[in-house]
């Protein structure tokens, strides 16, 4: 027993001073986990910054082709939404301007029920952003101001120069654009 003793002994004091020896290590353990948990962060910051550029930068790109050129085909039948995601119609027509050969106008048609009482609006090209990952473009208008904007029924187009240029003063006060 007398040799047992020592033997608790040196086993009791070795496992203190490791303990110690463990304990003293223990906060500065911790305050190296939050430095890398730190690096981590900004890490993650950086990498979302730099995603949201250059997602910026192919928006840009996309927008820029669309336009370059496009097929009025295409561009017909697509959808119209505003900044909140809200379907406002679809392109139904383009209006071409016949002394530049620009597009003026995107023929959007909006309201009713099932394709019945249905306006269309003439909307200035100008004011239309594509958004090439989405396949639509984008009115900053929400509904209720877009049921105030100039338009006209389906069976009654402007069908002359005069009634468009009618239209087309209405249309520039509308959206604010300067001729």
């Amino acid at each position: 027993m007398k040799s047992f003793i020592p033997i608790v002994a040196v086993s009791f004091l070795s496992a203190t001073l490791v303990s110690t020896t463990y304990a003293a290590d223990v906060p500065e353990k911790q305050k190296e986990l939050v430095e890398r948990q730190q690096e981590v962060k900004e890490a993650q910051k950086e990498l979302k910054q730099e995603t949201r550029k250059e997602s910026l930068e192919t928006t840009h790109e996309v927008n820029k082709e669309m336009l370059q050129v496009s097929r009025a085909s295409k561009i017909n039948g697509t959808n119209v939404k505003n900044t909140k995601g809200e379907n406002l119609g679809g392109i139904k027509d383009l209006v071409i301007d016949p002394e530049s050969g620009h597009v003026v106008y995107a023929v959007v048609s909006f309201g009713g029920i099932l394709g019945l009482g249905n306006k269309l609006f003439a909307i200035p090209w100008s004011v239309l952003h594509w958004t090439r990952d989405k396949e639509y473009y984008v009115l900053d208008l929400d509904k209720e101001t877009l049921k105030n904007a100039p338009g006209f029924d389906k069976k009654h187009w402007p069908d002359s120069s005069n009634k468009w240029d009618l239209q087309r003063e209405e249309i520039n006060q509308f959206y604010h654009i300067n001729p």
